[in-house]
Parts: C-alpha cells; structure tokens; sequence
C-alpha cells in the first residue's frame, strides 16, 4: 500500500512538473470561467428579481459555484486525452514494462486533475469576489466548494479515461465529450434555479451529479448552510468518485491484457 502511494505521488509530481512548466496551459484553462462570470453574470444578473430564484443575493454568488463546478467538469472530461497523448507518445507502455504500480499510473493523473482544480478553484473564488460577489460561508464554504469540484474532477476523469482506454480514438473522446458536457450542464441549476424549471428537468436534476456538486457548494457559501443537504450530496459524490476510479482501474487492467 505504501509502495502504492509513493508511487502515486512520484507519477503525480511528474505531472505536475509539466503542468507548472506550461504555466499558460493552466491560464487559458481560466479565460473560460472568467467569461462565464463576466458575460453571464451581466447578461442574466435580473434574474434573481424572478419570483421563486434562490434566496435574494446577487446572480453572481448564484453562479459561482456553477461556474466552478463546470471548469472541474470540462478539466475531468478532456483527462481522457492525456491518456490519449501518452499512448501515441508510447510513454504508458514504457511505464507498463516497468515494476510501477497499474494503479499509480491511473492514480497520478487523479492526483495531478485534482490538484490542478482546487487551485483553478481558488483563483475563481478570488476572482468572483473582485466582480462583486460576496459568499457568507466564508473560508469553510469555499472549502467545501473546492472539495465538490475536486470530487467531481476525480470522478468524470477516471470515466474519461476508462473510454479513453476501451477506443484510444481521439475522435471519438472528442465527440462523446461534446455530446454529453452541455447537456448535463443545463439539467442542473448550475445556471438556473431548478424551481423555475420544467418538471423532467427538476427530476433529472435529481440524480445528476454536476447538480449534487453545485448544490452542495451554493449551501455551503450561504448564510444558514443546510449542512445535512451538503453532507448528503458529497458523499453521493464521493461513492461515485470511488466507483469511476474502480472502473478506471478495470479499463487499465483491461487495455493491459489486450497488449
């Protein structure tokens, strides 16, 4: 077990080296998010005047945790393609002749996601708080909305890179990714207030995840927290993190007995 770890850590630090080498790489990955805070936090900040819209703050504390919890889910979904990228380079089969644990190999590029995310999700914070935004869960909220974004960068990367293993196609990554981000976006309330919504989108809010993310974020951020509601909604995405892993760690084992 501690061989594991150690080994983890070595894959993840190798990651990460390259991550800080490129720091532009890690700055693009945040003109999106400032985008979203700046164009929809205009385009729809009249819209908490709706009867029934959140608890009467301002729509940029309302979107936030959206925003965030959206950069960890594109950040998650495009792991497949480093997956990708070491396997045309042949860099995962050198590392599969090697005595290196199958599970550090998936568990460093976990690692390296989740990092990457809770530090994009602090300068988002910071960000959101110099447009105006102002988050009465303080320092424990925001801990709280790392956590969910980390938890979800965990879970939608191992899935990516579970389909990145069985069709090693990058075209094919590219398409599901686009066919599948949008629309789970906008099934939750990330954006919009789910009392608003269509009934069947409320429901399929429910069983949601990038919405159990948000959801647990925006309470954690408010003044009286529901401490119950964010409790209950981490830990339905900390089993789904475990089960992704689980199954990212089969593909592997998988793609090992295809070679």
């Amino acid at each position: 077990m501690t061989a594991v770890v150690s080994q983890s850590w070595f894959m993840t630090t190798r990651l990460l080296r390259g991550t800080v080498r490129e720091p532009l790489f890690l700055m693009i990955g945040l003109v999106q998010p400032a985008i979203w805070l700046l164009i929809f936090g205009q385009l729809f900040y009249r819209v908490t005047e709706l009867s029934g819209f959140g608890d009467g703050r301002p729509y940029i504390d309302y979107l936030t945790p959206g925003v965030i919890v959206m950069m960890a889910l594109t950040r998650g979904a495009w792991s497949g393609g480093n997956i990708l990228e070491e396997l045309d380079r042949g860099v995962l089969d050198r590392f599969l002749i090697s005595p290196v644990s199958r599970i550090a190999l998936i568990g460093g590029h976990l690692c390296q996601q989740a990092i990457t995310i809770a530090v994009q999700s602090v300068i988002v914070l910071a960000l959101a708080l110099a447009m105006g935004a102002r988050f009465p869960g303080g320092p424990a909220g925001a801990g709280v909305l790392v956590l969910a974004a980390t938890l979800m960068v965990l879970a939608v990367g191992s899935l990516s890179m579970s389909f990145a293993l069985i069709i090693r196609r990058s075209q094919s990554l590219t398409a599901v990714i686009q066919f599948v981000l949008l629309p789970l976006v906008f099934l939750s309330s990330a954006f919009m207030d789910q009392n608003l919504a269509a009934g069947w989108i409320q429901a399929a809010a429910k069983v949601n995840p990038i919405d159990w993310a948000v959801v647990a974020g925006r309470s954690a951020l408010a003044a009286d927290t529901d401490w119950r509601t964010v409790l209950v909604r981490l830990g339905m995405l900390a089993l789904l993190a475990a089960a992704c892993g689980l199954l990212a760690a089969r593909s592997f084992r998988s793609y090992q007995r295809s070679l």
